[in-house]
C-alpha cells in the first residue's frame, strides 16, 4: 500500500523559546491545512524507546515494570522501562541498552509492536514500542539521578489495573493493553 505524503503547515516563522538537555520548546506561526493561521507553541523531542520485556518460564507470562519517581506527577509510579534515543542511535539499541541500564535485563528477542506520538497536541515526542523476551537477569547500571525498582507482574494483573486505575502511566498501559490483546504469548 502507498504511504501519503503527510499535509505541511507553512511556517511562517519559528523561535526557539527554550532549549534543554532533554527537550526544546519552539514558537511557530504557521498556516495550517486548511488555512488556519496560528501560532503554536510545540515540545520537540528526539523520541522515546519502550521495552515491553517479558518473561515466560511460569505458566502466566510476567511483564517487567520498573517504580520511579516522576517529579511533574508528585509520585512514585510503576512503568515499563522506556528512555530517550539518543543522538546516531536507532531505536533498538536504545531499546536495548535502556533495559540493561533501568533493570539489568537482557533478551535474545527482539520486535518492534507499536509506535505513537505521546501527547500529539503539544509535543512531537514519539514512542515505539519493543517486545522483548527470553530474558536473562544482570546488574543494572542506572544514570546518577535514577533510583529504580524492578518487579515482574502476572499480566492479568496488569490489565486488571490498567482497568481499575491502578496504573496511570500512558506507555504502560498501552504497552500492557496491547500485549493482553495482541494474542502472540503461549
Amino acid at each position: 500500500m502507498a504511504r501519503k505524503s503527510k499535509p505541511a503547515a507553512e511556517v511562517i516563522s519559528s523561535r526557539m523559546a527554550f532549549h534543554g538537555a532533554v527537550f526544546n520548546v519552539t514558537s511557530d506561526d504557521v498556516i495550517e491545512p486548511g488555512g488556519v493561521k496560528v501560532r503554536r507553541d510545540v515540545v520537540r523531542h528526539a523520541g522515546s524507546v519502550v521495552i515491553l520485556a517479558v518473561d515466560e518460564t511460569e505458566k502466566e507470562p510476567r511483564v517487567l515494570l520498573e517504580r520511579q519517581y516522576r517529579y511533574a506527577t508528585g509520585d512514585f509510579l510503576w512503568e515499563l522501562p522506556a528512555g530517550r534515543v539518543d543522538e546516531g542511535e536507532s531505536e533498538l539499541a536504545g531499546a536495548k541498552r535502556e533495559l540493561m541500564e533501568e533493570t539489568g535485563y537482557t533478551a535474545r528477542s527482539w520486535k518492534r509492536a507499536l509506535f505513537f506520538y505521546s501527547s500529539p497536541g503539544f509535543l512531537d515526542e514519539t514512542m515505539a514500542i519493543y517486545l522483548a523476551r527470553d530474558l536473562t537477569m544482570g546488574k543494572p547500571q542506572p544514570e546518577e539521578d535514577e533510583r529504580i525498582t524492578t518487579r515482574m507482574f502476572p499480566l492479568s494483573d496488569l490489565v486488571r489495573k490498567v482497568l481499575s486505575g491502578g496504573l496511570r502511566d500512558s506507555k504502560t498501559i498501552v504497552g500492557v493493553l496491547w500485549l493482553a490483546q495482541a494474542g502472540i504469548l503461549q
